[in-house]
Formats: structure tokens, C-alpha cells, sequence
């Protein structure tokens, strides 16, 4: 009776303590839902909903700005983006994990140390690069250089290392192509991973702000963190439309990552127990 005692006790501190936490952690959610629905006047007269509900800070929003073609322009970056990403990080990754080849090991190793180089330490050179290929102002020199993940090849790879060998030979017994095995067997199989890498990837090209910054020049192909960007005054905020382009901003993500949340867990671990 004492032990269940003990265990209740313990277990109330724990919702507890989660509950506390889940609280601090909404609170800016909902206190910028509650901002985009105030009048500019109440905006820091109340912690939370002001007795007077308005839809102004959107209709200003759209009035000021074309943020609709602003969101065009993320969701087209960033679903592109991810699926040249996807493609090329799962042929990469099928490659390392199944085929034996000269200087395989010492080409991995190289791939990971490029990820500890910071990324504006190659702005410039990439820029110079993009500039003289005429990219620079559109996209494709938004895309082009997102275009091979070395994050998304190791965990295609690590994903694919679990697929049995046996799977690969008994398929091309049967006659298929190295891309039929590709296509038809290893992209299938990896379901998990493609849900969490097209989440990550997607979410990094949507949020990307400095990189789209240096490259866009006019605003008809601005994405939206420039946009909310253009936002923000020398001399007024405009924070209820910042709050209201803000919220327009996450509401896609946070739609994506519900859909796709269970394969996002499941991928995220689909590699972690063969390496």
C-alpha cells in the first residue's frame, strides 16, 4: 500500500511538472494568437484575448503587402527544395549503404566534416558562383544550392543499411534494374525516413531567411521570412500585422509536422541501431 502510495505521489509530480512545462511552452503560441486578434491599442493592455476581437491586423496585413504571393513563393521554394533534396539524398544514400566501391570510407568521412563548416563561411564564394552562372534573383538560386543534403544522405543511408541484402539479390535475379530496386523496393521501404526528411527539409528551406536575403533583390520573388522581414519599421512597428503575418507564417509547418509527425518519429529512428 505504501509503495502504490509512493508511486501515485511520484506520478502526480511528473503530470505535474509536464503539465507546467506544456504551459510555459504554449504561452507564446497563444499570446501571439491572441496579438493577431487586438486592436493596435489593446495590444499591450492585455496579457492574453482583449474584450474587443478584430480581424484588422490581417486585412491591413494583405492591404500593405502581397503576402499571398509571398506564400506562393515559400511553398514553392520549399516543396521544391525538398523533393530535389529527397531524390538526390536517397540515391546517395542507397548508393553508400549497398554498393562497395574504391575510396568509400574516406568519401563518407569527407561528407560528414563538410557538415561542421559553418555555413556563411561559403555565402561569398557561392554567391560569386551563382552570380556567374545568372542565378542570382531567382530561383533556382534558391534551390540549386540546396539541392544535396549531406544530413539527408546519412540518414537515408543509416535507414537502408537495415534492408536485408538478400531482398536486393532475389530482385535482381528476378530481372529488375538497379533503379527498379531503387524505386520499387528501397523507396517503399523507407517511408518513415522520406516523412521525416521531407518535414526537416521543407521546415529548413521555409524558415531560411539570410541566404534568400543575399539573393532576392525584387519583391515579387521574396519568400516570406523577408517579407515579414519588410515588416518591421525604422521608426513604428506594425506588430499587430507582424503577429498576423506571423502566425499565416507557422500554420503550414505545424500542419505538415501533424500529418507527418508519426513517420517523422519513426524515421528519425530508423537508423539507430545499424551503423
Amino acid at each position: 500500500m505504501k509503495q502504490d502510495w509512493r508511486t501515485a505521489v511520484v506520478r502526480g509530480v511528473i503530470y505535474l511538472l509536464l503539465g507546467l512545462g506544456a504551459a510555459i511552452t504554449l504561452t507564446p503560441a497563444v499570446w501571439l494568437v491572441a496579438a493577431t486578434t487586438k486592436r493596435p491599442d489593446d495590444l499591450f493592455h492585455y496579457m492574453f484575448f482583449a474584450p474587443r476581437l478584430s480581424l484588422s491586423n490581417f486585412r491591413d496585413l494583405f492591404h500593405t503587402v502581397p503576402f499571398h504571393r509571398y506564400m506562393i513563393n515559400s511553398i514553392f521554394v520549399a516543396s521544391t527544395t525538398a523533393i530535389v533534396q529527397l531524390f538526390l539524398s536517397s540515391l546517395a544514400g542507397f548508393a553508400l549503404a549497398k554498393y562497395e566501391f574504391r575510396g568509400k570510407r574516406p568519401l563518407m568521412v569527407t561528407m560528414l566534416a563538410t557538415m561542421m563548416i559553418p555555413g556563411q563561411v561559403v555565402m561569398a564564394p557561392l554567391y560569386e558562383l551563382l552570380y556567374r552562372l545568372h542565378f542570382v534573383d531567382t530561383y533556382q538560386g534558391l534551390i540549386i544550392p540546396g539541392a544535396v543534403s549531406v544530413f539527408g544522405i546519412f540518414l537515408f543511408r543509416q535507414s537502408i543499411l537495415q534492408i536485408p541484402d538478400e531482398l536486393l539479390h532475389a530482385a535482381r535475379i528476378d530481372g529488375c534494374s538497379e533503379f527498379r530496386i531503387y524505386w520499387n523496393i528501397i523507396m517503399p521501404v523507407s517511408k518513415p525516413m522520406i516523412g521525416a526528411f521531407c518535414l526537416v527539409s521543407f521546415m529548413g528551406s521555409w524558415n531560411s531567411f539570410l541566404w534568400p536575403q543575399i539573393m532576392l533583390h525584387h519583391s515579387e520573388r521574396f519568400t516570406l521570412p523577408i517579407a515579414l522581414n519588410q515588416l518591421v519599421g525604422i521608426y513604428q512597428q506594425q506588430y499587430g500585422m507582424l503577429m498576423a503575418g506571423t502566425l499565416l507564417s507557422v500554420l503550414p509547418v505545424v500542419v505538415l509536422f501533424v500529418l507527418l509527425q508519426r513517420e517523422f518519429v519513426a524515421g528519425l529512428t530508423a537508423g539507430a541501431v545499424k551503423g
